[in-house]
This record gives C-alpha cells, structure tokens and sequence, in this order.
C-alpha cells in the first residue's frame, strides 16, 4: 500500500495552523474546492449520502459509497479523507476490509465514530483497521457523547476524554468531538488527550476567531457546506436544514 498520501494528510494536523476541511460530497464539490486553496479534501457523511439519494445514517450501501470516492480520488489532488459513519457494519473485520478497499483507492483518512454504542466495539474496528491497513491510513476517531448528548456537563467531558484515549491507544491518529463548542471544555480536551483534535463548526471564519488560542488541530464543517449550497434553490427568506435535507430521504 502507498502511504504518501496518509504522510502528507498526518503531517497537516501537526502544523502551526490548523488544517481547514470544508466538506465536500462530489468531483464538482472536491474540484472547487481544491481549486481555492484546500490542503485537503473531506467527505460529510451525510451530503455523500444526500448526493446519492439516501437518508444519513448508515442508509448508504457500501459498494455506492466506494464507486463515489473512487470518482472523487480521480480528480484529488491533495489527501482525502472519507467519513465513513460507523463503518456500515458491526464487524470489525468487514470494516477493516472496506476501509484497505478505500486505502487501494488512494484515500489518505477516514472518521469513524462510535454513536450511541459503548466504546468497545469502536475500539474493536479501529484494532482491526490499523492492522489491515498497516499505517497506511489516517484513522479520525469521533466520539458522539456530546452530539447525542449521552451524558452533561463535567461527566460528559469526562467521558469523551476517556473514549479519545483509548481510541488513541488502540490506533487512532485523531479525535473528533462534534456537537462540542464550549472553549474551556475543548481546551481541557486538547490538554488532556495526547493527539490532534478535530471540531464541527458551522462557521470556519467565527470558530477560528473564537478558538484562537486553542491548539485545535482540524476544523470542518461536515454537512454546512452542502446545506449552504443548496440553499440557494429555496424561495427567499426559506431555510434548508440538516433535517429538511435528510427528511427528503427517509424512507
């Protein structure tokens, strides 16, 4: 496996300013946005899964997710990482497959979270990436214990440090904290968790003011960029959603 572009991608989060992800979900998507400057290139799970016709969520069959990276990888010409949701399966081992499918592609990263899940089974699938991947891949490792709101407050940030920890211990390169913009807490995390820190923003202009003096690795947008460009189809004065889109494709 090539593993220049994992090198490339990897060497972004240890740099003295932050890598800026604004997600994308097609080859016109990717082409613009690499056009204007982008270091990289990454995946929202949810505007790949709207571009194909399905609902966010694991609704997207694997085989479509690879046939849409596979075409986006034609045009890269920097790192892509890919969100792939919680893999798409509950066996470590069929995740790790996919994911040494992606990496033959020439993907550099992925995001993989846990969910509502207790962290085993996340730590599972990431055990089983690393190896069958053998370095070659960046593994994001998101936590949802504030997006779902599993617990509040001080044992919240409690929980995450501790998921971000052993997923770090087990192969991650990265961890992910969406649905977190509380500053003290996210510096507490940075602090405390010996890898690159990645945050969801809907703002990349206002977040990078507002966590200026954080050493946060990576920020992204996740589904906001594809919101914002649909937006423009709605009649004055509507509002695209994140569960307006995703309503359209619920089954």
């Amino acid at each position: 496996m090539n593993n220049v572009n994992f090198e490339q991608f990897k060497q972004l989060h240890h740099q003295s300013t932050p890598l800026i992800l604004n997600n994308v979900w097609d080859t016109g998507s990717a082409c613009i946005v690499q056009e204007h400057g982008a270091n990289a290139l990454a995946t929202s799970s949810a505007s790949l899964a709207w571009s194909l016709g399905y609902a966010d969520g694991s609704q997207l069959p694997l085989n479509e997710l690879l046939m849409a990276i596979e075409r986006i990888q034609n045009v890269a010409k920097v790192p892509l990482s890919v969100d792939i949701e919680s893999g798409y399966s509950d066996s470590p081992q069929k995740v790790a497959d996919s994911c040494k499918a992606l990496v033959e592609i020439g993907v550099a990263g992925i995001n993989i979270e846990d969910g509502s899940q207790a962290p085993d089974l996340l730590i599972a699938k990431i055990d089983a990436i690393a190896t069958c991947t053998k370095g070659a891949l960046f593994i994001n490792a998101r936590t949802d214990v504030f997006l779902r709101s599993l617990t509040v407050e001080r044992a919240a940030l409690n929980m995450t440090i501790e998921r971000l920890i052993k997923y770090l211990r087990c192969g991650a390169h990265g961890g992910f904290v969406p649905g977190l913009n509380n500053a003290t807490m996210v510096s507490e995390i940075v602090s405390s968790v010996n890898m690159p820190i990645n945050l969801m923003v809907e703002n990349l202009q206002t977040a990078l003011a507002y966590f200026s003096d954080i050493n946060v690795a990576r920020f992204s947008v996740g589904p906001n960029s594809y919101l914002s460009a649909y937006q423009h189809l709605l009649p004055k004065g509507s509002t695209l959603s994140y569960d307006k889109m995703n309503g359209y494709f619920m089954k």
